[in-house]
């Protein structure tokens, strides 16, 4: 691997789970689109963007800020979950399985922050 931030667990799950989201996303109204879809799948992608940058040859207090940003942004992604539930867009089986694994994506960047 060429680059730290691809051998770190946290950024694999975090790529996988914006993968989803997009995926998840595209069966939500056309009306959405450049809204909730939009926002959602910009928080999504944030988490992995933000991991990698930090992660690049950074300051050790510099990669914890980039944490600290890819945390609030599963956050807003977790927020988004709620909105879609409570529009209807996603059904109560997504929303309970993308929760989850966002809140085991957040708890694995709290820790990796907590431990630099």
């Amino acid at each position: 691997m060429a680059f730290r931030f691809e051998e770190l667990k946290v950024w694999q799950i975090g790529l996988r789970l914006s993968n989803e989201i997009d995926i998840l996303t595209k069966k939500f109204p056309k009306e959405e689109l450049y809204s909730l879809c939009s926002q959602m799948k910009r928080a999504a992608d944030s988490v992995v963007l933000n991991i990698a940058e930090g992660s690049t040859g950074q300051s050790k207090a510099e990669f914890k800020r980039f944490l600290g940003i890819a945390l609030r942004s599963a956050i807003e992604v977790v927020s988004c979950l709620f909105i879609s539930q409570s529009r209807k867009y996603i059904d109560d089986a997504d929303f309970k399985k993308y929760y989850d694994e966002y809140d085991v994506l957040c708890r694995m960047i709290t820790k990796l922050r907590s431990s630099i």
